[in-house]
């Protein structure tokens, strides 16, 4: 066994670069949602190369695929790696895709240079991560983990109608088969950052060490549609009215709540939607995010009371409802500190970090031990086909990935 085992990252961009063309955009990112023709074509590259190292594959019946190298003893359970393939409409080539093929790259290095560990080691590739096509994000592992019923995942249905049992059957998924989780003694998860601060700080690896709690809230709110010439403002029963009533709120208690709060408005939508009609309905959304029980409590009450306010005010009807929630994580200590370790070996720069995005080991968490490793991505851009992360980067981020997957599965313990 080599003293300091090391990937081959010139492998791992090559592969990086070659997923990226399955579902390319003009703009150089990547258009692979879940379940389409273009993702299957990922799913099946993956397994041609994973089978051409020797490893199994199987696919569950949520449609989770897992790339399986041998260990020693077969009786142990596995260390589990991977993320997800799909993409957002207009996303990137290493959003998911970099943990994947990471994985990927470390059972080809382990093989490469005669390391074999006493458990075997998965890469997975969870189903639905994005939630965009079908709408539920981290779907794949949320069924895996317990958290969302086989059944709930299988009604969802796309933009056209396709459910996600329909799409599954299409891609040649036996929706038939009992779905079970395979024992696992603890599961790592290595990918961009997705926002900017390892750049800004100069820092190579984010040990990440949880993910902030987060919530996603549909308001609506009735009016009247009225013409917008002849109705005099005061008899109007405008609904975006409360809408200029909470943001201005809504952006006042994030900044109450310090740096690490997040609120975003993704959506803004009236009904009927014509230039000269007072709009007759209202209904947008809110995401809140913090890493702090407290603070994020707090936001979510005074986003309610503030819309409650706002509708007594002016008389109209409306109403809040959180649509998605994922509460926040703490990682498995013990994996946390794998990932420390492996950072110190390879003598990376390195940071502690609290996840600002959602990601699948926020729902392996509530079954195995789990633990992230973050590396930079230029400008902190993603979910953008302008997405970019450094080859060095990638490469380290690999590594460590590497040595933490190596301290849990070597030996039996």
């Amino acid at each position: 066994m080599s003293a300091s085992p090391r990937i081959n990252g010139t492998r791992l961009w090559s592969r990086l670069m070659q997923m990226g063309q399955i579902g390319a955009t003009a703009q150089g990112g990547c258009n692979r949602q879940a379940l389409t023709d273009l993702d299957v074509a990922g799913r099946r590259l993956l397994t041609q190369w994973a089978e051409d190292l020797g490893c199994s594959v199987r696919v569950d019946a949520v449609g989770n695929l897992f790339v399986r190298r041998a260990g020693r003893d077969a009786s142990l359970p596995v260390v589990l790696t991977g993320s997800h393939l799909d993409t957002q409409p207009t996303g990137g080539k290493f959003d998911g895709v970099y943990g994947v093929l990471a994985g990927l790259e470390v059972i080809e290095s382990l093989t490469e240079q005669a390391i074999w560990t006493a458990h075997p080691i998965e890469v997975g590739v969870w189903c639905n991560e994005e939630g965009c096509r079908f709408p539920m994000a981290m779907m794949g592992s949320a069924v895996w983990s317990g958290r969302l019923p086989l059944s709930a995942a299988y009604a969802l249905t796309d933009a056209a109608g396709i459910s996600v049992r329909e799409a599954l059957q299409r891609a040649g998924v036996d929706t038939e088969a009992p779905l079970s989780r395979q024992p696992v003694k603890a599961a790592l998860e290595v990918h961009i950052e997705q926002g900017p601060v390892l750049e800004r700080r100069a820092k190579t690896i984010g040990i990440v060490t949880g993910v902030q709690h987060m919530s996603r809230h549909e308001i609506i709110v009735h009016g009247q549609e009225a013409h917008a010439g002849p109705t005099p403002m005061e008899l109007r029963r405008d609904p975006i009215r409360v809408l200029a009533d909470i943001l201005p709120q809504l952006y006042r208690s994030t900044e109450r709540s310090g740096p690490a709060a997040r609120t975003t408005v993704g959506i803004i939508e009236t009904f009927p939607g014509s230039p000269n009609t007072v709009p007759g309905r209202l209904r947008f959304t809110v995401d809140l995010r913090h890493p702090e029980a407290q603070a994020y409590s707090a936001l979510r009450d005074e986003l309610r009371h503030t819309v409650e306010a706002s509708l007594a005010r002016h008389a109209l009807l409306g109403s809040t409802r959180c649509v998605w929630e994922a509460p926040g994580v703490e990682f498995d200590a013990a994996c946390v500190s794998a990932v420390r370790s492996a950072v110190t070996a390879l003598g990376y720069s390195a940071m502690d970090l609290v996840s600002g995005a959602g990601h699948d080991s926020c729902n392996t968490s509530a079954v195995v031990p789990t633990a992230m490793v973050f590396v930079p991505c230029a400008g902190g851009l993603s979910h953008n086909e302008a997405e970019s992360a450094a080859p060095a980067d990638l490469e380290a981020g690999a590594n460590v990935l590497l040595h933490a997957i190596l301290a849990l599965a070597a030996a039996a313990r």
